[in-house]
């Protein structure tokens, strides 16, 4: 008989909501700045972010990410910035929708080594240079409002 083609099937990665730290800190001028980071692998513009870790509520999960990938740590707000969506490319080629909830991090501290070191450019900027920095039409808009208490 025939035999099976050997074919990966990928399963959907559970569940389809990450979390993301919007870090900021104000400037010598008293301004606010923010984080961007490039991603791996398409060295687009984006925010530390990543699926939920278990044990860790969503703020603390956005806050670990945003040590990972970007060696910044602080205070985590509790109430969210806002949410955007985006469409990741799974290994297997396939997109998936994923919905991001965002906290904001007022950054106390940058290490000098990080999980993610190299792998990745960091970038302090205004606000206003930041939205039109990024992709995604959501985050553009939810980085253009952002002010922080």
């Amino acid at each position: 008989m025939g035999r099976k083609a050997d074919i990966r099937v990928e399963p959907d990665r559970e569940p389809r909501e990450q979390y993301a730290a919007l870090p900021w800190r104000r400037g010598a001028n008293g301004a606010v700045e923010v984080l961007l980071i490039t991603s791996r692998e398409t060295r687009r513009w984006v925010i530390p972010k990543g699926w939920p870790i278990k044990g860790l509520k969503s703020p603390k999960s956005a806050a670990r990410e945003a040590y990972e990938e970007a060696g910044v740590t602080g205070d985590v707000g509790k109430q969210k910035v806002g949410v955007y969506h985006y469409e990741k490319r799974l290994a297997s080629g396939r997109l998936q929708h994923v919905k991001v909830t965002v906290y904001p991090l007022r950054v106390e501290a940058e290490a000098d080594s990080w999980p993610e070191k190299g792998q990745r450019e960091k970038l302090w900027t205004s606000i206003d240079d930041a939205a039109p920095r990024v992709a995604e039409p959501e985050l553009q808009s939810l980085i253009a409002a952002f002010r922080p208490k």
